[in-house]
């Protein structure tokens, strides 16, 4: 299974989710091809609602532990209830790290 895959599986199971997007980021870095590193997610939950945005994040990553503990390096987490999603979360930013900065 892949990570994406896995990180998909696991917020699925713990969250029903009403929107669940993620997005393998990793072709943005300085990363070898075909690498599952750097995640984006937008997770939209009915479970979400009365929640700080802070505690959502630690719900996300108690159910992701293992895999942030091993081959996620980066992942952006946009979560929200079903209230304030408005159908879309904002842009990743390219990254300038590593050899990308270089002219």
């Amino acid at each position: 299974m892949t990570v994406q895959a896995a990180i998909e599986a696991k917020l699925q199971a713990e969250f029903s989710p009403l929107v669940l997007e993620v997005t393998n980021e990793s072709h943005m870095h300085n990363v070898p091809p075909g690498s599952e590193s750097h995640f984006k997610v937008v997770l939209v939950s009915k479970g979400f609602e009365g929640v700080r945005k802070v505690k959502r994040h630690q719900l996300v990553y108690g159910v992701l532990a293992e895999e942030m503990a091993g081959p996620i390096h980066a992942l952006a987490l946009h979560t929200y209830d079903e209230v304030e999603y408005q159908g879309q979360a904002p842009q990743s930013p390219q990254c300038l790290g590593g050899s990308k900065a270089d002219v």
